[in-house]
């Protein structure tokens, strides 16, 4: 609820806004040479704890989770749809065969993008921002500041993969926009969670399917990475330089 009175209002306004700060600045130690910075479990625990601390409605237990998996299971299925139909596109078939993929995709898939991926970056943004800025903003413009943090906080990862920056933030941003409705229309982060599962796993698993029939994954244009390595951000098929969100 967003505070009346005048000192309170400033006040909120300045939490949210400091932890949209300090969700960017956190962004740009990815590149540290510390595998802790990149560990699944660490990412999830960050965000469950600022979730905790913000007592953001997460959702996650009856009724409410009813809804969003009802809505979270209707996008995950579309997005798997899309991305199944987009991998006999040439151009993107190819642009998945010359991804950079895990050199532990079962890891990769099973741990990696729910765990360090979509629940972190699901409790932290549409979790802990989203309750903090649509306290101090007002629904549109608490989901507005949750987005363009979002957006920002993947610079580095472009700057890293070498992808377009702008580009970049715009289209995490938008991804940051639709997720943040879907866990305001389900009431439950149940629905973001899904969808961006399916976004982030439909990727993987097309990407590692092209990658096996099209050429051995030793390959210099199929090479396999650490998935704790600074360019290690997971990307989509859907994006033009392949990122998952």
């Amino acid at each position: 609820m967003t505070p009346t009175n005048p000192a309170e209002r400033q006040q909120s306004r300045r939490r949210a806004v400091g932890l949209a700060a300090a969700l960017v600045g956190w962004s740009f130690t990815a590149g540290l040479d510390q595998p802790w910075r990149r560990h699944p479990v660490a990412q999830a625990a960050y965000g469950t704890v600022l979730a905790a601390a913000t007592r953001a409605p997460l959702g996650l237990r009856p009724p409410a989770l009813r809804p969003g998996l009802r809505v979270g299971l209707a996008v995950a299925g579309a997005v798997a749809a899309g991305v199944a139909v987009s991998a006999a596109v040439p151009k993107v078939r190819a642009a998945m065969g010359e991804r950079d993929l895990p050199q532990r995709p079962r890891h990769w898939l099973a741990v990696e993008i729910p765990l360090g991926t979509v629940w972190s970056e699901e409790t932290a943004f549409r979790g802990a921002l989203a309750t903090l800025a649509a306290d101090a903003f007002g629904p549109t413009g608490g989901r507005l500041l949750q987005a363009l943090t979002f957006g920002l906080t993947h610079i580095p990862d472009a700057r890293g993969t070498g992808e377009p920056v702008l580009g970049t933030v715009a289209a995490t941003g938008l991804a940051g926009w639709v997720f943040a409705l879907l866990a305001e229309r389900s009431g439950s982060l149940a629905a973001p969670m899904l969808a961006h599962l399916a976004v982030n796993e439909a990727g993987a698993i097309a990407a590692l399917a092209v990658q096996r029939r099209t050429r051995s994954p030793m390959s210099p244009a199929g090479r396999l990475r650490s998935p704790m390595s600074p360019a290690g951000r997971l990307r989509s098929p859907m994006s033009p330089a392949g990122r998952l969100w």
